[in-house]
């Protein structure tokens, strides 16, 4: 079958053009300025064709809580924002720390058909933080990198292991940076806001210093570190000073922590509470300015759905967690919209960088002879996100049921159309 996308701009990492794409089967076949016969042709004038893009951080809560969302409603959700890639963290239940878990999770995204599903596999069996799972048996059987997301690895020497064990298996680690004996039991950032709302903060060193642990640890063994959900200035002031000295360290940003500050927060809406935390306007915007100059690798949605009998409680017993698949092309345009990264960069932030971290030769990019993943996007749609539109089982997005600018609004995977936008528009 051939799928003729015609009067677009193509928007690639590198730059842009006015240009068709002919797509033969799962390929893009050519690049081309003439109208090509077609068995399916897509009008794109005035909208953006982005490579597919890859979500380096999302839960799916399959196996185990299915109720909240499973692999089939996750990767709706995916498409429907563009997603064509994504990589799912370990905590489920039972923890995916074996090649069991690992070939299900693949087997059952497959049988769904509208993604590409990375697992990320425990760095420590049951998430206990002491033994080290089978990283090579796990690989082979479809995990692309190590992470106890949701915990961390508190012993420095098992943290050691898995970066030594990693590097040797060609892989990398991916920490979620808390030192756990600093602020037990924090619901947000410490500060004035915790202060009013009578809520026990967690301060932002708490991140920081796990940070600077690990940046060292990757020194000591040569291993990748990649730092999940970069919340505060001084992790990125850690992180850019790791690259300078040439250690081996990605970082990821979400569109939360470069969308809303603590100030969200003083109304209690449970939707704003996340782990790391929404922090202060002073580190939102050295987000902002990392994500400018460059420092930043990766744009990833920390997608973590809760019912909402979860998070409707008392803001102490809810739990940390955001939507984020279908907002991550909304609040990521905004940055553009604001002159803080270019279209270009979106696809570098989105793709083409994460691609390149995973070693994926075939993705990323929009040529002759990759794989046909690809994003549509219409950046001036305005529109509710609501029920109507939201594809997951639960809604813990503070911007449900509000109007947001800029979606997808046709995703291509494996030269198959697998989502179009409803016609329901603001």
């Amino acid at each position: 079958m051939k799928i003729l996308i015609k009067n677009g701009t193509v928007i690639n990492a590198t730059g842009r053009q006015k240009i068709n794409v002919l797509i033969e089967n799962d390929k893009i076949l050519k690049l081309t300025n003439s109208d090509e016969k077609a068995d399916k042709i897509i009008d794109a004038k005035e909208k953006l064709v982005m490579p597919g893009l890859i979500d380096m951080h999302v839960h799916f809560r399959d196996p185990g809580f299915e109720y909240k969302d499973d692999i089939n409603t996750g990767s709706e959700c995916a498409v429907a924002g563009g997603v064509t890639t994504c990589m799912c963290m370990a905590n489920t239940n039972p923890v995916n720390d074996n090649r069991t878990i690992t070939e299900a999770m693949i087997k059952k995204a497959k049988a769904k058909g509208l993604i590409d599903l990375l697992p990320i596999g425990a760095i420590t069996k049951d998430f206990e933080g002491k033994k080290i799972v089978e990283m090579g048996d796990m690989i082979e059987g479809g995990c692309v990198a190590f992470s106890d997301d949701g915990l961390p690895v508190t012993d420095s020497s098992v943290m050691r292991q898995a970066l030594e064990y990693s590097a040797y298996f060609g892989t990398f680690v991916i920490n979620h940076c808390e030192d756990c004996s600093l602020c037990h039991g924090g619901v947000m950032n410490e500060g004035k806001v915790s202060a009013i709302l009578g809520l026990k903060g967690m301060a932002s060193e708490k991140e920081e210093i796990m940070v600077a642990r690990d940046l060292l640890l990757a020194k000591k063994t040569g291993g990748h570190i990649h730092i999940a959900h970069v919340s505060s200035l001084w992790s990125l002031k850690l992180i850019e000073q790791a690259k300078k000295d040439g250690i081996n360290v990605t970082c990821e940003v979400t569109p939360h922590h470069f969308s809303f500050d603590e100030n969200r927060l003083i109304t209690y809406d449970t939707n704003y509470k996340m782990s790391p935390p929404l922090r202060t306007n002073k580190d939102l915007a050295a987000i902002r300015t990392a994500l400018k100059n460059g420092m930043i690798d990766v744009i990833a949605t920390d997608h973590a759905p809760h019912s909402w009998d979860d998070k409707f409680v008392e803001f102490d017993k809810a739990p940390f967690g955001i939507l984020g698949l279908q907002t991550l092309v909304p609040l990521t345009l905004n940055l553009v919209k604001e002159g803080i990264i270019s279209l270009e960069k979106m696809v570098s932030l989105c793709s083409a960088r994460p691609a390149e971290i995973l070693n994926i030769k075939n993705k990323g990019e929009i040529k002759a002879g990759n794989i046909a993943d690809i994003a549509i996007i219409d950046p001036d749609l305005k529109y509710i996100y609501d029920k109507n539109l939201n594809k997951s089982k639960s809604i813990n997005s503070p911007l449900f049921n509000k109007e947001l600018t800029g979606a997808a609004i046709c995703t291509i995977k494996n030269g198959r159309v697998v989502f179009e936008f409803p016609n329901i528009v603001a």
